[in-house]
C-alpha cells in the first residue's frame, strides 16, 4: 500500500525555510513515509493525539511531525523543522 502525502501550510513553510541541501534530504525522508509510515525510529508523541515524529535530513537535527490516517491511506505532514524549534506550538 502506498500512502498519499499532504502538507499543512505550517509544514510547507518550515520546509521552505530550510537550506536547499537539507530540504532535499528532508523531502526524501518524507517521501519514504509513503511506503512505510512507521519506520524504525518513528515515535508517537506524548500529549499529542495521533502525531508521530521521525528524524529526517542529515544527522538527527531535523524532525518531521505527521499524522497517519490509515483508513484513507494518508500521511498528513503537520510540521517540519530543526529539532530545537519544531515542537513549539504543536
Amino acid at each position: 500500500m502506498i500512502y498519499r502525502i499532504e502538507f499543512r501550510p505550517s509544514a510547507e513553510q518550515g520546509l521552505a525555510k530550510l537550506d536547499p541541501y537539507i530540504r532535499r534530504k528532508v523531502s526524501a525522508g518524507i517521501d519514504k513515509l509513503a511506503v512505510n509510515p512507521r519506520p524504525i525510529g518513528a515515535k508517537l508523541l506524548k500529549g499529542a493525539e495521533r502525531l508521530y515524529r521521525v528524524y529526517a535530513g542529515p544527522g538527527k537535527d531535523y524532525r518531521v511531525i505527521y499524522e497517519i490516517k490509515d483508513a484513507i491511506l494518508l500521511i498528513l505532514v503537520v510540521k517540519v523543522g530543526d529539532r530545537k524549534d519544531v515542537y513549539r506550538s504543536l
